[in-house]
């Protein structure tokens, strides 16, 4: 009798960011160890364009089941996202229960996956004695402070942004804490219990997957990977990227890339605030002049302006408007030519990877930055919401891979400090200083994911354990 292919279950929680790394990590667990994995996905509508895109070019060893969707009619407008994935969660358990039932009675399966904020998907995998893992789709860093967050609970009483010197996160440059992640930034918020909630769930997973690897944020890793009792292990595998669809792009991909084929060498500016990222639209006004005014070649994707929120795009919520409509009169006709700009979308992937690319200002997304990073392409840090700060402070303080524009009084980061900043990066000192890091950081990268790397040592031995749990194979 044929023996069956090990297999597990990932719960992403909602979002692309979520997604992407998740399906990498499973492209890779198949590619070097055999295994077939399906998604449980929970959805609280229809999906977007780009999910059913991205769903649909799977490869066969990657199924998916989606949720019956959840209602989120009960909550206010303005509840924060962490509070609206934990409850796409949480008000899916049933449902859940149900498909992990029938997944684990014909597949056997050898682990179940949760993302960061997915902990609460861990009753269902105790139920069915199925050991349970956490994906940590984020740095080292963010994995630290989550772990560490429940005694820093304990020992701060007022806000963290209150704290007059900066706090100390094992293994991490110490930083304010006006520069922690979102949702920890108002203690009384649901969106800070929810995150304590999930942090305080981490400990009953058998162990930890983290997106990075040691070269890339090395004090933080030995931290993690100190043996205590109670404390899992942690397997930095990363790092995880995606690295192009097959599948044939639609057009405004090959606008993109054949106006990069027609331009020289390391030579132009990509500037995406990612999958959910929203600027004001005087945000977008100083950005558009910034760019002029630097004389740099750019290719520029932008959105719609939002001045309540910084992730509007996050749960889809896009304006119908045309976001070229918004940029400075007569700025298009002025950088025709130096500058490409497209709305909406472009494939980031092949982007960073073409060869006139020289820099990415970025809002910090780790999946961006770990693009950023197998590319070699030096950083311009822009954070707007989650835990970009977090990483701003340590590619720009700690790593020095990326540069920051100062935010003016206003709350606007203006035109002449962006413009300055571009030129800096791509034609200054500092920018060649920059550039060389990012050379060896590329390096490091394809080193660990090579035959005898680290990412790939611990995969195997991750994936040895879980072949184990497998009886049927």
């Amino acid at each position: 009798m044929e023996a069956t292919p090990p297999h597990i279950a990932i719960l992403p929680s909602p979002g692309m960011g979520h997604l992407i790394p998740l399906v990498e990590f499973a492209k890779r667990l198949h590619h070097h160890h055999h295994f077939s994995t399906t998604l449980i996905i929970p959805t609280d509508g229809p999906l977007s364009a780009a999910q059913n895109t991205f769903l649909s070019a799977l490869p066969s060893a990657i199924d998916y089941i989606l949720l019956p969707p959840v209602s989120f009619d009960d909550l206010p407008a303005d509840v924060k996202i962490e509070t609206r994935i934990s409850l796409s969660i949480t008000r899916s358990l049933p449902s859940l229960h149900d498909a992990v039932k029938s997944l684990h009675e014909s597949k056997n399966l050898s682990a179940f996956v949760v993302d960061l904020f997915g902990t609460d998907g861990f009753e269902v995998a105790f139920q069915h004695k199925i050991p349970p893992y956490v994906f940590f789709c984020s740095t080292a860093m963010a994995l630290s402070l989550f772990l560490y967050l429940p005694k820093l609970d304990e020992t701060v009483s007022c806000e963290y942004r209150d704290v007059t010197e900066k706090l100390r996160i094992p293994g991490c440059i110490p930083i304010h804490g006006k520069d922690l992640l979102d949702p920890v930034q108002d203690r009384k918020n649901d969106a800070y219990k929810w995150v304590l909630h999930h942090t305080n769930k981490y400990k009953l997973a058998e162990g930890i997957l983290v997106n990075s690897f040691k070269e890339l944020e090395p004090s933080a890793i030995e931290a993690l990977q100190v043996k205590e009792n109670g404390k899992p292990i942690v397997y930095p595998i990363g790092p995880l990227v995606l690295m192009g669809s097959s599948k044939s792009e639609v057009d405004g991909s090959c606008v993109c890339l054949k106006w990069l084929d027609e331009q020289p060498s390391a030579s132009v500016l990509y500037v995406s605030f990612g999958s959910g990222g929203t600027l004001s639209h005087d945000q977008i006004i100083e950005l558009a002049l910034g760019l002029e005014m630097s004389e740099q070649r750019f290719l520029w994707v932008v959105r719609c302006p939002n001045s309540t929120t910084s992730n509007a795009t996050f749960f889809n919520i896009q304006n119908s408007d045309d976001p070229l409509a918004y940029l400075p009169q007569g700025f298009l006709e002025r950088t025709r030519g130096r500058g490409l700009v497209v709305p909406l979308w472009a494939p980031q992937a092949k982007i960073l990877a073409h060869e006139s690319l020289s820099a990415f200002l970025t809002h910090c997304g780790w999946n961006s930055i770990l693009e950023s990073i197998v590319n070699g392409v030096p950083m311009i840090a822009w954070p707007l919401y989650a835990e970009q700060r977090m990483n701003a402070v340590m590619l720009h303080e700690d790593v020095k891979v990326a540069l920051r524009p100062q935010v003016g009084e206003n709350g606007l980061v203006g035109r002449v400090e962006i413009a300055n900043v571009v030129k800096c990066l791509m034609e200054g000192e500092e920018g060649k200083s920059i550039r060389s890091r990012m050379r060896d950081l590329k390096d490091a990268a394809a080193k660990v994911l090579g035959e005898n790397g680290s990412s790939t040592k611990l995969l195997a031995e991750l994936a040895t354990k879980w072949k184990s749990n497998n009886t049927s194979i």
